[in-house]
């Protein structure tokens, strides 16, 4: 199990959805890896840099609404990036958004440039 939310990750969550927080909360205290919340909502001119950047494909994100948000795995307090993490990650939170009745989606089920660390509201529920 993780521990508690950190001071800079909750301060990331800021804007975000309380529905979504509400999603983190539940799913790091139930995850086999800890992890941090490293982008919640994201201003316009910062998501235009990521995709000059090629670190995203479109204007549209979630990140946009506060619909969304990206972690990272911490192993013994460092950050890592290995796709097996972020599968025991995306399962804390798939379990906690069933026990919330929140959907979800995760970018590490998306069938095209898939994103392990991301996570957003289902626009389904939450347009």
């Amino acid at each position: 199990m993780s521990g508690p939310l950190s001071v800079r990750s909750r301060a990331r969550l800021k804007g975000v959805h309380p529905a979504l927080v509400a999603v983190v909360e539940a799913a790091v205290a139930r995850s086999p890896v800890d992890f941090m919340i490293t982008e919640g909502l994201r201003s316009p001119e910062r998501q235009a840099a990521l995709v000059q950047a090629g670190a995203s494909r479109t204007l549209r994100s979630r990140h946009l609404s506060g619909h969304a948000v990206d972690v990272a795995a911490l192993v013994d307090g460092q950050v890592r990036w290995d796709w097996p993490l972020y599968g025991r990650i995306a399962s804390a939170f798939k379990a906690a958004a069933v026990e919330l009745k929140t959907p979800i989606v995760w970018g590490g089920d998306w069938k095209s440039l898939r994103d392990g660390p991301h996570f957003e509201l289902d626009r389904r529920s939450f347009p």
